[in-house]
Protein backbone atom coordinates (compact mmCIF):
# COMPACT_ATOMS: atom_id res chain seq x y z
CA UNK A 1 0.00 0.00 0.00
CA UNK A 2 1.52 3.31 -1.14
CA UNK A 3 -0.64 5.93 0.59
CA UNK A 4 -3.80 4.38 -0.82
CA UNK A 5 -2.35 3.29 -4.17
CA UNK A 6 -2.35 -0.52 -4.33
CA UNK A 7 -0.65 -1.83 -7.47
CA UNK A 8 -0.89 -5.50 -8.40
CA UNK A 9 1.28 -7.66 -10.60
CA UNK A 10 -0.01 -8.52 -14.08
CA UNK A 11 -0.59 -12.14 -13.06
CA UNK A 12 -2.42 -11.00 -9.88
CA UNK A 13 0.03 -13.01 -7.74
CA UNK A 14 3.12 -12.20 -5.69
CA UNK A 15 6.59 -13.69 -6.01
CA UNK A 16 7.93 -13.01 -2.51
CA UNK A 17 11.53 -11.80 -2.32
CA UNK A 18 12.96 -11.16 -5.79
CA UNK A 19 16.11 -9.52 -7.10
CA UNK A 20 16.02 -6.38 -9.23
CA UNK A 21 17.04 -8.58 -12.17
CA UNK A 22 14.10 -10.94 -11.64
CA UNK A 23 11.65 -8.08 -11.11
CA UNK A 24 12.61 -6.40 -14.38
CA UNK A 25 12.78 -9.57 -16.45
CA UNK A 26 9.38 -10.74 -15.16
CA UNK A 27 7.79 -7.27 -15.48
CA UNK A 28 6.67 -7.27 -11.85
CA UNK A 29 4.64 -4.16 -11.04
CA UNK A 30 4.97 -3.97 -7.26
CA UNK A 31 8.80 -3.83 -7.15
CA UNK A 32 8.74 -1.18 -9.90
CA UNK A 33 6.42 1.04 -7.87
CA UNK A 34 8.46 0.50 -4.73
CA UNK A 35 11.55 1.81 -6.51
CA UNK A 36 9.61 4.70 -8.10
CA UNK A 37 8.23 5.64 -4.69
CA UNK A 38 11.82 6.11 -3.48
CA UNK A 39 12.96 7.95 -6.63
CA UNK A 40 9.87 10.14 -7.03
CA UNK A 41 7.47 10.43 -10.01
CA UNK A 42 8.47 14.04 -10.67
CA UNK A 43 12.12 13.08 -11.09
CA UNK A 44 11.16 10.32 -13.52
CA UNK A 45 9.07 12.75 -15.60
CA UNK A 46 11.97 15.21 -15.64
CA UNK A 47 14.26 12.46 -16.94
CA UNK A 48 11.73 11.64 -19.68
CA UNK A 49 11.70 15.25 -20.83
CA UNK A 50 15.49 15.42 -20.63
CA UNK A 51 15.53 12.51 -23.07
CA UNK A 52 13.45 14.53 -25.53
CA UNK A 53 10.13 12.72 -25.12
CA UNK A 54 6.78 14.32 -24.27
CA UNK A 55 4.72 12.22 -21.84
CA UNK A 56 1.07 13.26 -21.62
CA UNK A 57 -0.85 13.65 -18.36
CA UNK A 58 -4.43 14.81 -17.78
CA UNK A 59 -4.73 18.60 -17.62
CA UNK A 60 -3.58 20.10 -14.30
CA UNK A 61 -2.70 16.68 -12.89
CA UNK A 62 0.64 16.08 -11.17
CA UNK A 63 2.52 12.86 -11.93
CA UNK A 64 1.81 10.06 -9.47
CA UNK A 65 3.11 6.55 -8.92
CA UNK A 66 0.80 5.20 -11.64
CA UNK A 67 3.16 6.60 -14.30
CA UNK A 68 5.46 3.70 -13.44
CA UNK A 69 2.84 1.26 -14.75
CA UNK A 70 1.76 3.09 -17.89
CA UNK A 71 -0.45 5.74 -16.27
CA UNK A 72 0.90 8.36 -18.67
CA UNK A 73 0.52 8.87 -22.41
CA UNK A 74 3.64 7.88 -24.35
CA UNK A 75 3.88 7.28 -28.09
CA UNK A 76 5.72 4.35 -29.63
CA UNK A 77 8.14 6.86 -31.12
CA UNK A 78 8.89 8.19 -27.64
CA UNK A 79 9.47 4.67 -26.33
CA UNK A 80 11.90 3.91 -29.14
CA UNK A 81 13.73 7.18 -28.51
CA UNK A 82 14.11 6.27 -24.82
CA UNK A 83 15.52 2.88 -25.77
CA UNK A 84 18.09 4.49 -28.06
CA UNK A 85 19.60 5.70 -24.79
CA UNK A 86 20.03 2.14 -23.55
CA UNK A 87 21.48 1.03 -26.88
CA UNK A 88 23.88 3.98 -26.93
CA UNK A 89 25.56 3.87 -23.53
CA UNK A 90 22.99 6.03 -21.74
CA UNK A 91 22.67 8.79 -24.39
CA UNK A 92 19.43 9.24 -26.31
CA UNK A 93 19.29 10.62 -29.85
CA UNK A 94 16.45 12.52 -31.47
CA UNK A 95 14.66 10.30 -33.97
CA UNK A 96 14.06 11.50 -37.53
CA UNK A 97 11.77 9.96 -40.13
CA UNK A 98 13.26 11.57 -43.23
CA UNK A 99 10.64 14.31 -43.61
CA UNK A 100 12.58 16.93 -41.65
CA UNK A 101 14.72 19.61 -43.31
CA UNK A 102 18.27 18.54 -44.07
CA UNK A 103 19.57 20.98 -41.45
CA UNK A 104 17.15 19.82 -38.72
CA UNK A 105 18.73 19.86 -35.29
CA UNK A 106 19.89 16.47 -34.06
CA UNK A 107 20.20 16.49 -30.31
CA UNK A 108 21.33 13.98 -27.73
CA UNK A 109 21.00 13.81 -23.95
CA UNK A 110 22.59 11.68 -21.25
CA UNK A 111 19.90 9.92 -19.22
CA UNK A 112 21.89 7.20 -17.46
CA UNK A 113 25.38 6.66 -16.11
CA UNK A 114 27.33 4.26 -18.33
CA UNK A 115 27.68 1.56 -15.68
CA UNK A 116 24.02 1.74 -14.63
CA UNK A 117 23.05 1.61 -18.31
CA UNK A 118 25.10 -1.56 -18.85
CA UNK A 119 23.44 -3.20 -15.84
CA UNK A 120 20.03 -2.68 -17.46
CA UNK A 121 21.27 -4.00 -20.81
CA UNK A 122 22.66 -7.07 -19.06
CA UNK A 123 19.30 -7.70 -17.38
CA UNK A 124 17.17 -7.15 -20.50
CA UNK A 125 19.45 -9.33 -22.63
CA UNK A 126 18.48 -12.21 -20.35
CA UNK A 127 14.72 -11.90 -20.91
CA UNK A 128 13.31 -15.15 -22.27
CA UNK A 129 12.51 -14.93 -26.02
CA UNK A 130 8.85 -15.40 -27.02
CA UNK A 131 7.70 -18.93 -27.73
CA UNK A 132 9.16 -20.28 -30.96
CA UNK A 133 11.77 -17.51 -31.31
CA UNK A 134 15.51 -17.99 -31.10
CA UNK A 135 17.74 -15.91 -28.85
CA UNK A 136 19.26 -13.37 -31.25
CA UNK A 137 21.57 -11.52 -28.90
CA UNK A 138 19.15 -8.63 -28.37
CA UNK A 139 17.92 -6.97 -25.21
CA UNK A 140 14.21 -6.29 -25.04
CA UNK A 141 11.22 -5.46 -22.86
CA UNK A 142 7.47 -5.86 -23.18
CA UNK A 143 4.46 -4.12 -21.69
CA UNK A 144 0.67 -4.35 -21.57
CA UNK A 145 -1.58 -1.40 -20.75
CA UNK A 146 -4.52 -1.47 -18.37
CA UNK A 147 -7.64 -3.03 -19.89
CA UNK A 148 -5.71 -4.93 -22.60
CA UNK A 149 -5.75 -1.93 -24.93
CA UNK A 150 -2.06 -1.78 -25.85
CA UNK A 151 0.72 -4.32 -26.18
CA UNK A 152 4.23 -3.19 -26.95
CA UNK A 153 7.74 -4.51 -27.21
CA UNK A 154 10.99 -2.63 -27.79
CA UNK A 155 14.34 -4.32 -28.39
CA UNK A 156 17.83 -3.48 -29.54
CA UNK A 157 21.20 -4.92 -30.42
CA UNK A 158 24.48 -3.00 -30.51
CA UNK A 159 23.27 -0.72 -33.32
CA UNK A 160 19.56 -1.01 -34.13
CA UNK A 161 16.42 -0.33 -32.06
CA UNK A 162 13.03 -1.71 -33.06
CA UNK A 163 9.65 -0.97 -31.48
CA UNK A 164 6.31 -2.76 -31.95
CA UNK A 165 2.81 -1.72 -30.87
CA UNK A 166 -0.27 -3.93 -31.15
CA UNK A 167 -3.80 -2.73 -30.45
CA UNK A 168 -6.97 -1.25 -31.89
CA UNK A 169 -6.99 2.23 -33.49
CA UNK A 170 -10.07 3.10 -31.42
CA UNK A 171 -8.26 2.11 -28.19
CA UNK A 172 -10.75 -0.69 -27.59
CA UNK A 173 -9.90 -3.65 -25.40
CA UNK A 174 -8.56 -6.85 -26.96
CA UNK A 175 -9.07 -9.82 -24.61
CA UNK A 176 -5.88 -11.81 -24.15
CA UNK A 177 -3.64 -9.07 -25.55
CA UNK A 178 -0.19 -8.88 -23.95
CA UNK A 179 3.22 -7.55 -24.84
CA UNK A 180 4.97 -10.90 -24.48
CA UNK A 181 2.42 -12.93 -26.47
CA UNK A 182 1.30 -10.35 -29.04
CA UNK A 183 4.11 -7.85 -29.64
CA UNK A 184 7.35 -9.69 -28.81
CA UNK A 185 7.00 -12.31 -31.60
CA UNK A 186 6.63 -9.48 -34.14
CA UNK A 187 9.71 -7.78 -32.70
CA UNK A 188 11.85 -10.89 -33.11
CA UNK A 189 10.47 -11.54 -36.59
CA UNK A 190 11.21 -7.94 -37.49
CA UNK A 191 14.87 -8.38 -36.64
CA UNK A 192 14.96 -11.57 -38.73
CA UNK A 193 13.20 -10.04 -41.76
CA UNK A 194 15.37 -6.92 -41.69
CA UNK A 195 18.19 -9.01 -43.13
CA UNK A 196 20.66 -7.12 -40.96
CA UNK A 197 23.33 -9.01 -39.09
CA UNK A 198 22.98 -8.78 -35.33
CA UNK A 199 25.47 -6.32 -33.85
CA UNK A 200 26.82 -7.46 -30.46
CA UNK A 201 25.54 -5.57 -27.44
CA UNK A 202 28.01 -3.27 -25.64
CA UNK A 203 30.50 -5.02 -23.38
CA UNK A 204 31.01 -4.40 -19.68
CA UNK A 205 32.47 -0.90 -19.06
CA UNK A 206 36.04 -0.67 -17.72
CA UNK A 207 36.16 -0.81 -13.94
CA UNK A 208 32.69 -2.36 -13.71
CA UNK A 209 32.22 -4.27 -10.46
CA UNK A 210 29.46 -6.90 -10.28
CA UNK A 211 29.48 -8.43 -6.80
CA UNK A 212 27.36 -11.34 -5.72
CA UNK A 213 24.48 -10.43 -3.44
CA UNK A 214 26.06 -12.27 -0.52
CA UNK A 215 29.17 -10.11 -0.89
CA UNK A 216 27.26 -6.84 -0.48
CA UNK A 217 26.87 -4.87 2.76
CA UNK A 218 23.46 -5.45 4.34
CA UNK A 219 22.25 -1.97 3.37
CA UNK A 220 22.92 -2.66 -0.32
CA UNK A 221 21.80 -6.28 -0.45
CA UNK A 222 18.12 -5.48 -0.02
CA UNK A 223 15.96 -2.58 -1.16
CA UNK A 224 14.24 -1.31 1.97
CA UNK A 225 11.79 1.22 3.24
CA UNK A 226 14.17 4.05 4.15
CA UNK A 227 13.84 7.47 2.51
CA UNK A 228 16.68 6.53 0.15
CA UNK A 229 15.31 3.06 -0.53
CA UNK A 230 18.04 1.32 1.44
CA UNK A 231 17.69 -0.93 4.45
CA UNK A 232 18.43 1.01 7.60
CA UNK A 233 20.94 -1.02 9.59
CA UNK A 234 20.79 -0.94 13.38
CA UNK A 235 24.34 -1.13 14.67
CA UNK A 236 25.94 -0.65 18.05
CA UNK A 237 29.56 -0.55 16.88
CA UNK A 238 31.15 2.81 16.04
CA UNK A 239 31.62 3.59 12.37
CA UNK A 240 34.84 2.28 10.78
CA UNK A 241 37.91 4.51 10.77
CA UNK A 242 41.13 3.89 8.84
CA UNK A 243 43.98 4.36 11.30
CA UNK A 244 46.79 3.41 8.92
CA UNK A 245 47.80 4.91 6.66
CA UNK A 246 46.52 8.25 7.97
CA UNK A 247 44.83 10.65 5.58
CA UNK A 248 47.35 12.71 3.59
CA UNK A 249 50.30 10.42 4.36
CA UNK A 250 53.25 9.92 2.00
CA UNK A 251 54.32 6.27 2.04
CA UNK A 252 57.61 5.02 0.60
CA UNK A 253 57.07 1.48 -0.70
CA UNK A 254 59.84 1.51 -3.29
CA UNK A 255 57.35 1.34 -6.15
CA UNK A 256 60.11 1.95 -8.70
CA UNK A 257 62.01 -1.17 -7.64
CA UNK A 258 61.35 -4.78 -8.59
CA UNK A 259 60.63 -5.79 -4.99
CA UNK A 260 58.18 -3.04 -4.00
CA UNK A 261 56.56 -3.64 -0.63
CA UNK A 262 52.80 -3.97 -0.08
CA UNK A 263 51.04 -1.43 2.11
CA UNK A 264 49.50 -2.68 5.35
CA UNK A 265 46.01 -1.27 5.96
CA UNK A 266 44.48 -1.02 9.43
CA UNK A 267 41.08 0.08 10.70
CA UNK A 268 39.21 0.31 13.95
CA UNK A 269 35.49 0.19 14.66
CA UNK A 270 32.89 -0.96 12.17
CA UNK A 271 31.04 -4.26 11.82
CA UNK A 272 32.76 -7.22 10.16
CA UNK A 273 33.11 -8.39 7.46
CA UNK A 274 34.91 -5.58 5.65
CA UNK A 275 35.56 -4.80 2.00
CA UNK A 276 38.53 -2.66 0.97
CA UNK A 277 38.74 -0.64 -2.23
CA UNK A 278 41.71 1.12 -3.82
CA UNK A 279 40.77 3.93 -6.23
CA UNK A 280 37.26 2.53 -6.44
CA UNK A 281 38.34 -1.02 -7.31
CA UNK A 282 37.70 -3.75 -4.72
CA UNK A 283 40.61 -5.69 -3.31
CA UNK A 284 40.30 -9.46 -3.44
CA UNK A 285 37.91 -11.02 -0.96
CA UNK A 286 35.99 -9.85 2.08
CA UNK A 287 37.68 -10.18 5.45
CA UNK A 288 36.56 -10.19 9.07
CA UNK A 289 39.97 -8.97 10.21
CA UNK A 290 40.71 -5.30 10.69
CA UNK A 291 43.95 -5.48 8.74
CA UNK A 292 44.61 -5.99 5.04
CA UNK A 293 47.40 -5.49 2.50
CA UNK A 294 47.42 -3.65 -0.80
CA UNK A 295 50.01 -3.80 -3.57
CA UNK A 296 49.95 -0.50 -5.52
CA UNK A 297 50.52 -0.70 -9.27
CA UNK A 298 52.61 2.46 -9.32
CA UNK A 299 53.49 5.73 -7.62
CA UNK A 300 51.08 8.62 -7.12
CA UNK A 301 47.97 9.59 -5.21
CA UNK A 302 45.50 6.86 -4.28
CA UNK A 303 42.22 6.76 -2.37
CA UNK A 304 41.69 3.85 0.00
CA UNK A 305 38.19 3.01 1.23
CA UNK A 306 36.77 0.43 3.60
CA UNK A 307 33.07 -0.53 3.82
CA UNK A 308 31.69 -2.47 6.75
CA UNK A 309 28.75 -4.91 6.88
CA UNK A 310 26.37 -2.07 7.75
CA UNK A 311 27.32 -0.16 4.60
CA UNK A 312 29.28 2.55 6.44
CA UNK A 313 32.48 3.71 4.78
CA UNK A 314 35.71 5.51 5.58
CA UNK A 315 38.34 6.80 3.15
CA UNK A 316 41.83 8.26 3.17
CA UNK A 317 43.95 9.75 0.42
CA UNK A 318 47.66 8.90 0.38
CA UNK A 319 50.67 9.44 -1.85
CA UNK A 320 52.63 6.29 -2.64
CA UNK A 321 56.25 6.49 -3.77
Amino acid sequence: DFSGYRPKNFGMGYQGDVSIRQALQLSLNVPAIRVLDAVGPTRLMARFRQAGVSPILPVNEAPGLAIGLGGVGVTLRDLVQLYTGLANGGKTHTLHDGTEPADAERTSATILDGQANWQIIDILSGVKPPEGALQRGIAYKTGTSYGYRDAWSVGFDGRYVLGVWVGRPDAGAVPGLSGYVSAAPILFEGFVRSGLATVPLPGKPPGMFSPRREDLPVTLARFGAGSDGLVQATVSEPAPTIIFPPDGARVDLGTNSADASPLVLKLQGGRAPFRWLANGKPLAGIDRRRTATWQPDGAGYSTLTVIDAAGRAASVKVFVE
